[in-house]
C-alpha cells in the first residue's frame, strides 16, 4: 500500500463510522446507486450492458457506475479508499480478492448478515449452485470478525491458451491433464527449432500469472495460509524459479520487462502459449484466434495448481441507500444475471457452476474452456494480506532478480522472504 493511500485509511474508517451501521434498511430500494469497480474499456462495455439489464428487472433503481482502470487490485483499493476519505463515498464497491480483507478491516463496510437471513432462500439456492470453496474462501479472507462483508461473484484461475496451428507445425501433440514441466520445456524446444517461435512470455510483472501458477503446482506459495508469513524462501519456490529462469536461457521465452505484445504475436504465430484466465478469451475473441485455441492446465511439477481471484460485492457503511444496494447484490446472484452476464463476454467465470457448464459460457470460447471452471477446485487463493502493494513490490522484485539472474536464485527469493517478514 502506498504512503498516501495509508494515511487515508483512518480518515476513511472514520467517514464510515458516521454512517448506520445496522443490518436492513437505509433507504427505500429506489433512486441512483453508485457503483465503483475496476475495468478497462473492455470491461466497462460489458458491466454497463449488465448494470442496464438491472435496470430493466428494477426499473427504480438506477446505476450510476464509474469504472477504474487501474493496473492491478492493489492500486485499485488504495485509489478507492482514497477517494472514500475524501468524501466520494460509492454505495457499492466491486473488490477482488487483493483487496477484501484490506476492506473488511477498515471498518468501511456493512455486515450482510441480517440481509442474507432476511432473504435465505434466495441466497441459500445460489450457494447451492456455487463450488462451496468460494463461500468458505470469502468467510475467511473477506472478514476480520466473523461477519460477512461480501457476496463472492465470478472469479478467475489461471490455465495456458495454446495456439493449435503452431502445435501442429511443429509436430507436437496438445497435451493432456497430467503434462508435467519437462513435457512442456520439451514441447517448446521443438516447437522453437520448427517454427522459430516462443513458448511462452515469462515475466515479473503480475504475480497471479508470471510467479504464482509455477509455484502452486510445485507445492508452494509467497506466504502461508494465514497469509501472515512469508514462505517464498523454500526450496519448492528456488526450483520454480530455476525453471522459469533456464525458459528465458534456452530461448523459449522472449527477454522479460520488454515491449513484447503476446496476444499480437500470438496471432502471427510467433507465439505457441499464453497465461491466462476468462479475460483471456475476450483476446482470443478481438484477434480472432478463438477456432485455433486450446485451453490446458498448467503443467505440473508436484501437482495441479492455480490461482484464484474473485469478486466480492459489498455495501458501504456510509451508503444512505442500503437496501436498494442489497436489492442490485441479490439480484446479481440470480441465474438470470449470471447466465446475461456471461453470453455478453463477462471477463470472469460464473460463480454458479450450472451458468460455467451451460453454452452461455462455452459459446465462442475455445475448446477446453471447461479447465477454467475445473481449475476452482484444485485452486488456491491469491495471497493477499492487508499490506497487498508492499507485498506484492517485495515478492516481484525477488522474482525479477531469481528469473533474470541478476542475483543468484536462492539468494534473491531469500532477500525477498525477509523482507516480507518486515511487512507482515
Amino acid at each position: 500500500m502506498t504512503a498516501a493511500a495509508a494515511a487515508a485509511v483512518p480518515a476513511a474508517s472514520a467517514l464510515a463510522a458516521c454512517g448506520d451501521s445496522g443490518g436492513s434498511g437505509g433507504g427505500a430500494a429506489t433512486g441512483e446507486l453508485s457503483l465503483v469497480y475496476l475495468g478497462d474499456a473492455t470491461q466497462q462495455k460489458s458491466f454497463n450492458a449488465l448494470f442496464e439489464q438491472f435496470n430493466q428487472v428494477h426499473p427504480k433503481i438506477q446505476i450510476k457506475a464509474r469504472g477504474i482502470a487501474a493496473k492491478d487490485w492493489a492500486t485499485f483499493a488504495n485509489t478507492v479508499s482514497t477517494q472514500i476519505a475524501g468524501g466520494k463515498v460509492p454505495d457499492i464497491v466491486q473488490v477482488a480478492t487483493e483487496g477484501q480483507r484490506l476492506f473488511a478491516s477498515k471498518g468501511l463496510l456493512l455486515p450482510l448478515d441480517p440481509y442474507l437471513k432476511r432473504d435465505k432462500k434466495a441466497v441459500d439456492a445460489y450457494f447451492a449452485d456455487v463450488d462451496p470453496k468460494l463461500k468458505r474462501w470469502t468467510e475467511k479472507y473477506g472478514s476480520t470478525d466473523g461477519r460477512t462483508y461480501y457476496v463472492p461473484g465470478g472469479y478467475n484461475t489461471v490455465c495456458l491458451y495454446l495456439n493449435t496451428d503452431l502445435f501442429k507445425k511443429a509436430g507436437v501433440d496438445l497435451p493432456g491433464d497430467e503434462w508435467t514441466w519437462e513435457d512442456f520445456r520439451r514441447a517448446g524446444l521443438q516447437i522453437k527449432e520448427k517454427t522459430g517461435a516462443f513458448m511462452l512470455p515469462v515475466n515479473y510483472v503480475n504475480p497471479f500469472l508470471d510467479l504464482m501458477p509455477w509455484l502452486l503446482t510445485n507445492g508452494t506459495s509467497t506466504l502461508n495460509a494465514a497469509w501472515d508469513k512469508g514462505t517464498f524462501d523454500s526450496p519448492e519456490a528456488a526450483e520454480a524459479a530455476t525453471f522459469v529462469k533456464s525458459l528465458i536461457d534456452d530461448g523459449l521465452s522472449p527477454k522479460p520487462g520488454g515491449t513484447f505484445d503476446g496476444p499480437s504475436q500470438y496471432a502471427k504465430g510467433k507465439l505457441a502459449a499464453l497465461a491466462g484466465g476468462r479475460w483471456t478469451t475476450v483476446d482470443m475473441r478481438r484477434i480472432k484466434m478463438v477456432g485455433k485455441t486450446h485451453i490446458v492446465s498448467w503443467p505440473v511439477h508436484k501437482g495441479h495448481g492455480s490461482p484464484v481471484g474473485w469478486d466480492g460485492w459489498p455495501i458501504l457503511k456510509a451508503s444512505k441507500k442500503k437496501d436498494a444496494a442489497w436489492t442490485f447484490l441479490k439480484w446479481l446472484m440470480t441465474k438470470d444475471a449470471s447466465d446475461f452476464y456471461a453470453k455478453i463476454g463477462g471477463t470472469t467465470v460464473p460463480a454458479r457452476k450450472s451458468v460455467a457448464a451451460s453454452a452461455s459460457f462455452t459459446t465462442d470460447a475455445p475448446k477446453g474452456t471447461e479447465e477454467l471452471p475445473k481449475a476452482i477446485t484444485y485452486g488456491t487463493p491469491i495471497p493477499s494480506p492487508n499490506q497487498g502493494a508492499q507485498v506484492q513490490a517485495a515478492i516481484m522484485k525477488g522474482w525479477q532478480a531469481a528469473i533474470t539472474g541478476t542475483k543468484p536464485v536462492a539468494e534473491a527469493l531469500t532477500a525477498a522472504n525477509t523482507e516480507l517478514s518486515g511487512l507482515l
